[in-house]
């Protein structure tokens, strides 16, 4: 069979680079004495992995341990069933809970297709048109550059409103830069970083080409509480996520003592200055070295792998969230057209056509956490979850999605039980 190789040109989410370069104080854990945790013999698990999958339930044990990852997730979908729902700890440590497969999990960046579906849903419904320019929506001065009334919601949604984060820097990591030029104390909010963005120039004209950009995302955010008249959350929770059968899906907390229930411990060597307070306090990095609550649409959900494979389904059943129309304006080409490798942003989600099927993808990434989900041809979709990203010294992490595509065409039977009944 033909099968999507789903990496995208570039990195979608806070790369290990771009993090360093924005922490000034970010230094490597083990110099201030912090030791690695102990990793047990073997790999633990919970949950079911039929015989049949048997070649999945194996990538991601050699995937951990290769990687010492002690926590991570995987659950597949065939045909709109789940056939997989699995969770894998590999730790001596008594701090590393024992997690379940409805364990939750940061999800980084696959938090941005939940956004697009939002929106599109506002769209649908007539509350938003998406040639609407951003600048007339949220009532943003274009005094610093008049190029950004030709922002649109199209192409915030498709990352060419005109923010490159490798010119300008990303601003949703600028917390200490942002609260010097603004005056104002920390924790900085989404209002200074939108005041602090507003007062620069765009780095290339709207829908001139593409760029990454996670300040869009806020900016959809926003879009969304102003076109619906609710706290974004709430809209997502209740028109998004409760019609697709998904319940535990939340926004996440920055501090450990904040966490979820049922929330994994976050594993990073990086720490920063904390961007909690102005104390200066050197902190692990997945806890106060990034504000997870400005970070909201674009990377801030919390998830399990069933609920991510549950949620795709919206894409698979018109007239569940989005009608046919909706979902296919979701993976429409944008105006620049489409990459060297014939692939394509749409709205939060990279897409590619293959025969008879437009496969979708995405990955994310924060300190402490890997995430990565794909629906791919013949009804197969699947999410899997980590609890550390790549960092020095590490294997290239990108190798998760050609050995999950290997194990594909060797399954030779496909179970028929749907465990969403045991897991949703």
């Amino acid at each position: 069979m033909t099968i999507n190789q789903p990496r995208p040109p570039v990195s979608n989410g806070l790369s290990r680079r771009r993090f360093l370069a924005a922490g000034a104080a970010t230094v490597p854990a083990l110099a201030l004495g912090t030791s690695r945790p102990a990793f047990a013999a073997t790999v633990q698990t919970a949950g079911v992995a039929p015989a049949a999958l048997a070649g999945f339930d194996n990538v991601m044990k050699t995937y951990i341990v290769e990687r010492a990852i002690s926590c991570a997730q995987l659950a597949i979908t065939k045909n709109g069933k789940l056939v997989l729902a699995r969770a894998y700890r590999y730790s001596d440590d008594p701090a590393v809970p024992t997690l379940t497969p409805t364990s939750l999990f940061r999800i980084a960046s696959l938090s941005k297709h939940i956004t697009a579906v939002a929106i599109m849903r506002l769209a649908q419904d007539g509350k938003l048109s998406l040639g609407t320019s951003v600048a007339t929506l949220l009532g943003l001065s274009t005094a610093a550059d008049s190029r950004l009334k030709n922002v649109t919601v199209w192409r915030l949604l498709q990352h060419t409103g005109g923010w490159d984060r490798d010119l300008s820097g990303d601003y949703l990591y600028l917390d200490h830069t942002i609260s010097r030029s603004l005056g104002v104390t920390l924790p900085i909010t989404r209002d200074h970083i939108i005041e602090y963005a507003g007062g620069r120039p765009l780095d290339f004209a709207p829908g001139s080409r593409y760029a990454y950009s996670n300040y869009g995302y806020l900016l959809l955010g926003l879009i969304v509480e102003k076109a619906s008249g609710m706290a974004y959350e709430s809209y997502v929770k209740q028109k998004i996520l409760a019609p697709a059968g998904v319940t535990r899906m939340r926004l996440g907390r920055t501090l450990k003592a904040q966490a979820a229930p049922g929330e994994i411990v976050y594993e990073s060597a990086q720490t920063s200055r904390t961007v909690t307070d102005a104390s200066g306090a050197i902190v692990p990095a997945p806890y106060g070295g990034f504000s997870m609550e400005n970070r909201g649409p674009g990377g801030g959900w919390l998830a399990s792998a069933v609920d991510l494979v549950r949620f795709a389904r919206v894409l698979d059943a018109p007239g569940t969230v989005l009608n046919a129309t909706s979902i296919g304006r979701m993976v429409a080409k944008p105006e620049i057209g489409v990459t060297e490798s014939g692939s394509w942003y749409g709205a939060g989600l990279w897409v590619r056509q293959v025969t008879g099927h437009l496969n979708t993808w995405h990955s994310g990434g924060l300190p402490g956490t890997y995430t990565y989900t794909a629906r791919l041809q013949n009804g197969f979709t699947y999410a899997a979850l980590f609890n550390r990203n790549q960092e020095s010294g590490a294997p290239d992490f990108d190798e998760l999605s050609p050995r999950m595509n290997a194990q594909i065409g060797k399954v030779t039977t496909w179970p028929t039980t749907d465990l969403f009944p045991r897991y949703l």
